[in-house]
């Protein structure tokens, strides 16, 4: 496995503690409408509304005590890549964000606004990732593609270590999957805390690549997505993310549109939070499968906020 346990650890000394030590608690409102006991990781409180620059710091640490010229490219569909902008500025790298022409218009605005260059291209977040690479070859700036770079995946493991410090053992940690850095590396640092923690990744139905794989064993082309939640919209599988997840992960689940809307309303009326649809995949879950977690102490990682205001009150408050 890729991961290890002492990086996740000492990738924790790079990370602005802006990222840090974010709010984990019970939400009794909540925990009593699902039937379980159920903590709230909540990782949208910083300047980029998402956990993705706990990677990104990581990443640019490391260029940062390297002999790498300070420019720097990432393909996204937005969260990364306002993580990169964000970190990037503070440290003085010259940011490039390549993004699909038809990614999410908010998210593209804040990309702008934190410094970064973005290019649009048309297609989805491959073809973005294509022209990332091309980019790069051409320019020499360091190409930072999610979950292939390992430090992104370590970075979001910090997050399993600060679960880890509840003064409870969690029965099950949920964690939405996408192309797989927060997965692994949550999943990493819990098993290393607490081997019986289940770590149990959560995928839309219409962007199943990743579960499919894991279930399977072997990569499997699921097709292009068709998802509300663009954060983990993506159509293909990194061979070593899957290496990594199968041996991490205790399941991988999916969950319908429906729920993921469901789950939005639920975080909204039970916690008072706005979540972007990728948040709300482990609630999705967990409304779809009551009677599997009925009575468990269940963490849920709530990964980011980008959604915007007409969206949310469109899919949330019909």
């Amino acid at each position: 496995m890729r991961l290890a346990i002492d990086r996740i650890e000492a990738a924790t000394s790079r990370i602005d503690d802006v990222f840090l030590n974010t709010p984990q608690y019970v939400c009794p409102n909540l925990s009593k409408a699902l039937g379980c006991r159920i903590v709230l990781k909540v990782e949208t409180l910083n300047p980029i509304r998402c956990f993705k620059g706990r990677g990104a710091e990581t990443v640019l640490s490391r260029l940062d005590r390297s002999d790498s010229p300070k420019s720097v490219i990432c393909a996204s569909a937005g969260n990364l890549g306002q993580a990169l902008a964000y970190c990037g500025r503070k440290r003085g790298f010259d940011v490039t964000v390549t993004a699909s022409a038809a990614a999410n218009p908010l998210k593209l605005e804040r990309m702008r606004a934190l410094g970064a260059d973005v290019v649009t291209v048309d297609g989805a977040i491959e073809e973005a990732l294509e022209a990332a690479l091309t980019r790069s070859e051409e320019t020499g700036a360091f190409l930072l593609e999610d979950s292939r770079n390992l430090d992104t995946c370590e970075g979001a493991g910090t997050i399993g270590l600060e679960l880890s410090t509840l003064p409870f053992v969690l029965n099950v940690v949920l964690v939405s999957l996408g192309a797989g850095a927060m997965a692994t590396g949550i999943g990493c640092a819990i098993k290393s805390q607490h081997p019986d923690t289940r770590v149990v990744c959560v995928q839309p139905q219409n962007a199943p690549a990743l579960t499919r794989s894991f279930q399977a064993g072997q990569i499997v082309d699921s097709g292009p997505p068709n998802t509300i939640a663009d954060g983990v919209a993506g159509r293909y599988c990194i061979p070593e993310v899957l290496d990594d997840l199968l041996k991490i992960a205790d399941s991988a689940m999916l969950v319908s549109e429906e729920s993921i809307v469901a789950g939005m309303r639920a975080l909204y009326e039970y916690s008072g939070l706005i979540v972007e649809p990728a948040a709300a995949l482990g609630v999705a879950c967990l409304l779809e499968n009551q009677e599997r977690f009925r009575g468990q102490t269940v963490a849920t990682v709530i990964c980011g906020s980008n959604v915007s205001p007409r969206d949310f009150e469109r899919w949330v408050k019909p």
